[in-house]
């Protein structure tokens, strides 16, 4: 059984962080940057593109050998609004993994209030492997024929590892040597490279979702760079087990579930209101030729969340698969065999884990993130795996910011990495639902500004009331 790679791509949020190591060599080519005005691209809005400026910076492959190959990084900025007022450089961090920073500079420059445009010169850039920077690419008809991750028998455990194996093969034909150093260990380094060539001392950073993997890790390795920053919908990267990691993902999606639940039950104006949503749901997946697929679906429809529409599509019956890809297609999440190590060491072992998950979670047993250990399977020693983090000598407390109810990094994993960090981390918890939690509420992005443009860190238990979801 296949599952539609395209519904996935770039969506599944996982946990990264390793520890901090020197710094290494500087390559000459990081010096400087040439800005141009940024260009419209295929549906690009002209008006919203209007004000960005694009570059690249050519940079080693590999920062482990800084004289070798090199690619070029996409990088894109906003220069303060209010130049008077101006604080420095804010760099975000995408998550995904997949996500553009290009793109969040072109067109999506209204997800940071209107305060942060004022004051920061605001930087992002598409993470190597990703979009504008030598994209890791593969042959789409193979891509299209990756296996499910429920996997039934000892058969299909043995051909998905030989899958991902000549998966990885074709993807590094397609992609060139970038592909096997696209983990967040070298990713760490593009970023403070780009510090380097905007001729800043410090940065301040806001890291999303999988950008949190990266901030954290850069605050490992260059605390003496950072002058502030934010994590928001936290990942945590210290899961030393494969149990650990799919009981915690599968816990945050069936917490989500279960709110959305409770949401249909008190509201008359939901479309599934007076029935017993975990009847029909079951039947959907039983029914269902691609379950994995049709649990994804709902797992992002909780992102924003989308409850109403949730309801909507359930009713209807869940979503039709998507349309297959064609020619040469993108693969971001290739990173997380080079972020994590999820071994599973035989199909009894991977049959435990589904048998586990189906015990403890009533309906959403099937984490989206259950695919980063089935793409993996097979897979050498990760680049940058998991490791409990040592943060020292942060000048400010790194903010962390998350959602009680949050599908994707739950609140739990907010908890941890706060525990890690020790007086370097401060929790702030909103009290409601979604992934990502900046725009959720008035309360959360104005204690998130001030923190960011006046170094106002909240008090420890800080908290904002959840605001009603939308639809």
């Amino acid at each position: 059984m296949t599952f539609t790679q395209r519904a996935v791509t770039g969506a599944v949020l996982l946990g990264v962080a390793v520890a901090g190591l020197t710094a290494l060599p500087t390559a000459a080519t990081t010096t400087g940057v040439q800005w141009a005005d940024c260009k419209p691209e295929g549906k690009d809005d002209p008006a919203e593109v209007r004000g960005s400026q694009c570059a690249t910076l050519r940079l080693p492959v590999d920062w482990r050998d800084p004289a070798g190959a090199t690619f070029e990084l996409a990088i894109a900025r906003r220069t303060a609004k209010v130049p008077s007022e101006r604080v420095g450089v804010l760099v975000f961090g995408p998550g995904g993994p997949g996500d553009s920073g290009v793109d969040r500079i072109k067109t999506g420059i209204d997800r940071f209030s209107t305060d942060l445009q004022d004051r920061f010169d605001i930087v992002s850039f598409d993470p190597r492997g990703v979009a504008r920077s030598n994209p890791v690419r593969c042959s789409a008809e193979l891509l299209n024929k990756q296996p499910s991750p429920i996997i039934k028998s000892a058969a299909e455990f043995t051909s998905t590892i030989s899958y991902n194996r000549q998966l990885a093969t074709d993807c590094r034909e397609h992609t060139g040597p970038l592909y096997d150093h696209i983990d967040t260990w070298q990713t760490v380094r593009d970023v403070d490279a780009v510090r380097r060539a905007l001729g800043e001392s410090t940065i301040s950073f806001h890291g999303s979702s999988y950008g949190t993997l990266l901030g954290a890790q850069y605050a490992e390795t260059y605390p003496h760079r950072v002058r502030a920053m934010v994590l928001e919908s936290v990942s945590d990267h210290s899961s030393s087990t494969t149990r650990d990691f799919l009981d915690d993902q599968a816990a945050a999606g069936q917490d989500s579930f279960d709110e959305f639940v409770k949401w249909c039950d008190a509201t008359t104006t939901c479309a599934l209101h007076g029935r017993d949503i975990h009847a029909l749901w079951a039947d959907l997946l039983a029914k269902s030729p691609d379950p994995f697929t049709l649990s994804f679906s709902v797992f992002r429809a909780l992102y924003e969340p989308k409850w109403s529409a949730l309801a909507e599509m359930l009713k209807a019956g869940g979503t039709p698969p998507k349309p297959v890809q064609t020619g040469v297609a993108p693969y971001p999440l290739a990173v997380f065999c080079q972020d994590w190590n999820l071994p599973v060491r035989s199909y009894r072992e991977y049959e435990g884990h589904l048998q586990r998950l189906a015990r403890n979670n009533q309906d959403l047993r099937y984490p989206g993130q259950l695919m980063a250990v089935s793409i993996c399977l097979g897979s050498p020693l990760a680049n940058n795996p998991q490791h409990l983090l040592k943060v020292r000598g942060l000048k400010t407390p790194v903010l962390l910011a998350n959602a009680i109810h949050d599908p994707a990094t739950g609140y739990a994993w907010a908890q941890s990495v706060e525990r890690q960090l020790g007086r370097y981390g401060v929790l702030l918890t909103y009290e409601g639902w979604g992934h990502g939690s900046y725009s959720k509420s008035p309360c959360m992005q104005s204690t998130i500004d001030d923190y960011l443009i006046a170094r106002d860190v909240p008090e420890r238990g800080s908290s904002c009331a959840a605001v009603q979801p939308a639809g």
